[in-house]
């Protein structure tokens, strides 16, 4: 349990549709407080949360296309490059998914492909929502997404019908081979199953119970030593 530094690892997330600005200015206390790198915060509220953290590491982080995927590549490029424009550094692009179950490969992989070209120099995350894809779906999902030139596959927006799964984690982390990083996000509640997540080969979490995860993190931690 030592070997991970777990603040580091979480990107610290407020994207629920009744979250206020106070609510977002929390959480860009609570990041400097615990040590988190990253925060996630509604678009409309990048600037508030890029102000919040300015002269600190925290990286602010938007997400693109959320949480349905369905906007057209232009919707999205347009998200990105504004988002960029006012100081997020992390992009997570919720993939197309319907293009994806339609057979449409190239699609999809161009529609993450102009995401990234457009926000040269900041992190792509792609959510590629495994409750609704196949086990082979979603390995040629990785394989579009490394094609692409994403940083990241993710499991999952949270809003979905189903989370992160470790099944589905040891599956993304087997098909990137290496050639991209794995996010797991979705129902990470708990100490116990953002362990299960990290032991999976998952190498960041995304999550909003951050903060009880942590705390019983330092418990446990504490405690073996």
């Amino acid at each position: 349990m030592s070997e991970w530094n777990v603040p580091n690892l979480i990107d610290h997330t407020v994207l629920r549709p009744d979250a206020t600005k106070m609510d977002v200015l929390r959480l860009c206390q609570e990041a400097k407080e615990f040590g988190f790198s990253v925060i996630f915060v509604p678009p409309c509220y990048v600037d508030d949360a890029v102000a919040a953290v300015a002269g600190t590491p925290i990286l602010v982080g938007i997400p693109i296309g959320f949480p349905l995927g369905g906007h057209t590549t232009k919707t999205k490029v347009a998200e990105a490059v504004e988002a960029v424009a006012r100081g997020a550094r992390v992009l997570d692009m919720v993939m197309n998914v319907s293009r994806l179950k339609s057979g449409d490969r190239e699609y999809v992989r161009q529609d993450i492909a102009e995401v990234v070209k457009a926000t040269t120099g900041v992190e792509h995350k792609v959510i590629l929502e495994t409750c609704y894809l196949t086990d082979q779906e979603k390995r040629t999902a990785c394989q579009l997404v490394v094609e692409a030139g994403a940083d990241y596959v993710k499991t999952s927006t949270g809003f979905g019908a189903a989370g992160a799964t470790v099944g589905d984690v040891k599956l993304m982390k087997d098909a990137v081979a290496g050639r991209a990083k794995v996010k797991a996000s979705g129902g990470i509640r708990d100490w116990k199953t953002t362990l299960a997540m990290l032991e999976a080969g998952a190498d960041r979490i995304g999550t909003s119970a951050s903060l009880a995860i942590v705390a019983e993190w330092s418990s446990r931690l504490k405690a073996e030593g």
